[in-house]
């Protein structure tokens, strides 16, 4: 009876390793030639795991480079279905990194977004009002990794990546609204380094995985009992006292 108990307690639904989902609004690590390397944020990170799940920051101003207005980011996992999903929105997006050569950049509103269910996979990234300059305007929601060549004397020293969407060796899937990039190693570099506008990255989604259920509990039980029975009536004949 107790062997039978414990298979029925283990029978009830266990879940897979759950997933998780994160997000963040701005992040910028650049080197730039004849200056001292900057490095800052992720600002407003959220992560659906360890918190928090949500997250504002008020502004970002890194002066020469970037400055943004609210960034706003959440984070959520479904424990029920498993799914993940995760959004980053920062509004006010201006951005002077390469005004010399593109002028000034703008955008009311850039946003990633990324989900994950049973069926997989999903990302998008939307860029309200973008100005780009004198580089080509892109799509309000552009195709994954649209990428635009930044030239200086017909060298390409940058790559702009819109709704950027990265396959990790995790499995998991990150999408970078917006990514500028500046080249390395190339005649005319601007230095080394990126900056990362509104991403989020989503794991696969965790999955419902019963040990047993239905007609394969009880046959599973059944067998048990085939077992259990068989040996308790034998130690029960080697106990009885012997007739004389």
């Amino acid at each position: 009876m107790v062997a039978v108990a414990a298979l029925l307690i283990s029978a009830t639904p266990a879940w897979a390793a759950a997933g998780d989902a994160s997000a963040f609004g701005v992040k910028l690590d650049l080197s730039l030639l004849g200056s001292r390397a900057t490095s800052v944020g992720p600002f407003a990170a959220a992560h659906s795991e360890d918190g928090p799940f949500t997250s504002t920051f008020k502004t970002v101003d890194v002066p020469g480079a970037l400055s943004t207005g609210v960034l706003t980011t959440d984070s959520a996992r479904d424990e029920r279905s498993g799914g993940l999903a995760a959004r980053a929105s920062v509004v006010d997006v201006r951005v002077d990194l390469l005004a010399a050569l593109t002028g000034s950049w703008s955008a009311e509103a850039v946003e990633a977004e990324c989900s994950s269910t049973q069926d997989g996979l999903t990302g998008s990234a939307r860029l309200v009002g973008l100005d780009a300059g004198t580089l080509r305007t892109p799509a309000t929601e552009p195709a994954a990794n649209t990428t635009v060549d930044v030239g200086a004397l017909g060298v390409t020293v940058a790559e702009l990546v819109l709704n950027e969407q990265v396959r990790n060796a995790d499995g998991s899937l990150t999408v970078n609204a917006l990514r500028l990039r500046l080249l390395d190693g190339v005649v005319g570099s601007l230095g080394s380094g990126d900056l990362v506008i509104s991403s989020t990255t989503c794991g696969a989604a965790a999955l419902p995985v019963p040990l047993a259920s239905g007609a394969g509990l009880w046959i599973g039980v059944g067998a048990l009992a085939l077992v259990v029975l068989p040996v308790s009536y034998a130690a029960t004949r080697r106990r009885a006292p012997e007739v004389v």
